[in-house]
């Protein structure tokens, strides 16, 4: 999982998850959490199989 572009955390989902569930399991990281704390979620990026990117100011 990245934030703003940057590896902030793995997590290991089913490779066949959709974008909704990738992004849920994500966000419900306590790391992820923490980083995303008070601040704005600008666009979120899914890439099957790969990665999870939020964007955040």
């Amino acid at each position: 999982m990245q934030i703003t572009g940057k590896v902030r955390a793995r997590i290991n989902i089913s490779a066949d998850a959709t974008s909704e569930e990738a992004i849920a399991a994500a966000k419900a990281d306590p790391t992820i959490a923490g980083l995303l704390e008070g601040k704005t979620i600008v666009k979120e990026i899914y890439v099957p199989g790969r990665l999870v990117n939020i964007v955040a100011k």
